[in-house]
């Protein structure tokens, strides 16, 4: 199959500061974002390497539609060898930089060694017509928000930007990677959080890479008429249903409510899956900010039809963060019993400037309380240690590293992670569907790897769920489609159909996403990974929830049936991302 005429792949030597610009492989026409990284890091990169080493891959992977008129289809993967779970990973990410590379016909940029002076700073600057390597010293230890307001003085306004924090220049393994939003001041609020590939990044010396596209057209599909009538279908479609509904209309937020019922709002470091304090922490208190304060919901991304990221103002109508998730609320909030979304909205503009990612963040500080280093509720105390992580001290560093690091230095016997990640939010307790995929999903403990929300299910039913909740994930994640977009896989193979020029089957898109998974537990399985890493941890076991005492007790026999490819039924193309 043969795609766009003209496509190429940035290729980034660290060690020796060259820059090459490559033909795209038509043979990886159909791989984009999640699948290419994995491809990429199956074929070069040592699974057996130091994950902040030089022979660690960094993979910034658009997917396949980024850059088209596809409705909200422009994420970015990011890949590499996790220092968190030393496995392989990929975090997904929206603002405008995956948008951007794609409207210049980049399919991917692939950054491998590391400079010989670890002290050294550097920059990835990409235009139409050439990748290069330029000195960023003067930018080195800048938090994320003040970094690009001063890159935003030095580049055009047609400029978007992937960039680090001092988490991961200290190459802390909770750190994240920055994208900017399409918003004119384009804060650094997006995040490719999970797996500490900021880390990654930092060890490779570089601090940002800047995109400009210029006024570039959006890509054009081969089959214009066809591609277009899809989009527009499409669009009224989700605006004339999934749109109008609490979430996507106010964000990620606005289900505190609802996981709170569902026993998946933890609290106190997950001892309980309810919170007394869910209506000080429920997303729906920052839309009714909006009146007073100011800021209101946007999409994150040039083309965003979902427009679910909240913008949260301060009591005097400034902006703070953007955007305040569940995720966030839940992890930094509930589960450290930090009982305001106020307070929760600091430490997530915190945690954005030093690039972290919140879960693993709010996970540790829950464990450090949990030990009794700090107390349970004490948000000044929690944005002080945040503080402490830029500055290097024994505790903050222990705090960036995330959840395994700090049980390991208070020797803390609850540590709510598999694969070495932190358990998210969504609870494997009551839903043991998203608990098989914490467990079999080459990511780890990784909701947006493949989350059921569904309680009750028969546990075969929930093995079952779970492989196709992931095999639908990896197609979207490599598709470049928002899984918010709630696309499924019929839809998915005909965009891909009508952009290409040539029509994509179920057999075909179905076996691109379990072909990832199959990269992905191949370059675990040569990293070292065997049952014994399916485990959940002994606290999901025995600490129950709820009046059902609702704990972990799924077989790992049954659970490895995840691994064993089922015949797949119409569900997984007509079903859509929880």
């Amino acid at each position: 199959m043969a795609g766009p005429i003209g496509d190429r792949l940035i290729r980034v030597d660290m060690t020796a500061g060259n820059v090459s610009i490559d033909p795209y492989p038509e043979d990886w026409t159909l791989l984009g974002g999640r699948a290419l990284s994995a491809r990429i890091l199956l074929e070069e990169c040592d699974p057996g390497c130091d994950p902040l080493g030089p022979d660690n891959v960094l993979v910034l992977a658009p997917g396949v539609l980024a850059g088209t008129a596809a409705p909200t289809s422009g994420r970015l993967s990011v890949g590499g060898k996790s220092p968190l779970t030393n496995g392989i990973k990929e975090a997904n990410v929206g603002g405008n930089p995956g948008q951007d590379l794609m409207k210049l016909g980049y399919r991917g940029i692939v950054v491998k060694g590391q400079p010989a002076d670890p002290e050294r700073r550097y920059a990835l600057e990409v235009t139409a017509d050439s990748a290069r390597l330029v000195p960023a010293d003067a930018h080195k230890g800048k938090w994320n928000y003040p970094l690009i307001e001063d890159l935003s003085q030095e580049y055009s306004k047609t400029t978007s930007f992937i960039s680090i924090g001092p988490a991961g220049e200290l190459r802390l393994t909770g750190a994240s990677v920055a994208c900017t939003d399409h918003e004119q001041d384009r804060h650094p609020a997006r995040h490719a959080g999970r797996g500490g590939l900021g880390a990654v990044m930092g060890s490779k010396g570089l601090k940002y890479v800047s995109v400009d596209a210029e006024k570039r057209p959006v890509r054009k599909p081969a089959k214009t008429k066809e591609f277009y009538a899809l989009g527009k279908k499409y669009t009224k479609t989700y605006l004339d249903g999934p749109a109008k509904e609490p979430f996507p209309k106010w964000g990620t937020s606005a289900i505190v409510a609802e996981a709170d019922t569902l026993y998946t709002f933890p609290y106190k470091n997950r001892v309980e899956g309810r919170s007394p304090d869910v209506e000080t922490l429920d997303g729906m208190r920052i839309v009714e900010s909006f009146e007073t304060r100011g800021g209101g919901m946007h999409n994150c991304m040039t083309g965003c039809i979902v427009k679910c990221s909240n913008i949260v103002h301060d009591a005097d109508g400034k902006y703070k963060t953007s955007a305040l998730e569940f995720e966030t609320l839940t992890l930094l909030g509930s589960n450290c019993a930090i009982a305001s979304w106020e307070d929760v909205a600091d430490l997530d503009r915190l945690c954005d400037e030093l690039g972290l990612d919140t879960i693993e963040t709010g996970a540790a500080i829950a464990i450090y309380m949990d030990s009794g280093g700090l107390e349970f509720g004490d948000a000044e105390g929690a944005k002080r240690i945040l503080r402490e992580v830029a500055e290097g001290t024994e505790l903050g560093r222990a705090i960036g590293d995330g959840a395994v690091a700090i049980g390991r230095k208070t020797g803390h016997h609850r540590v709510p992670a598999v694969k070495g990640q932190a358990i998210p939010a969504w609870d494997p307790r009551p839903l043991k569907a998203a608990g098989v995929t914490y467990c079999t999903s080459p990511m780890g403990a990784d909701h947006t790897a493949g989350l059921v929300v569904e309680p009750g299910q028969p546990y075969e039913e929930a093995v079952r769920a779970s492989q196709e909740s992931q095999i639908l994930n990896a197609v979207c994640d490599s598709s470049g489609f928002c899984q918010f977009l709630m696309p499924n896989l019929d839809e998915i193979r005909e965009f891909f159909g009508h952009f290409l020029g040539e029509q994509v089957s179920r057999e075909q898109i179905a076996d691109l996403g379990w072909r990832c998974l199959e990269d992905e537990w191949e370059f675990n399985r040569r990293a070292g990974f065997g049952p014994d890493d399916d485990l959940m941890p002994e606290c999901m076991k025995q600490d129950a929830i709820g009046p059902a005492k609702l704990v972990w007790d799924l077989d790992p026999a049954l659970v490895a049936r995840a691994y064993e490819r089922f015949e797949p039924r119409d569900e997984l193309f007509e079903s859509r991302p929880s």
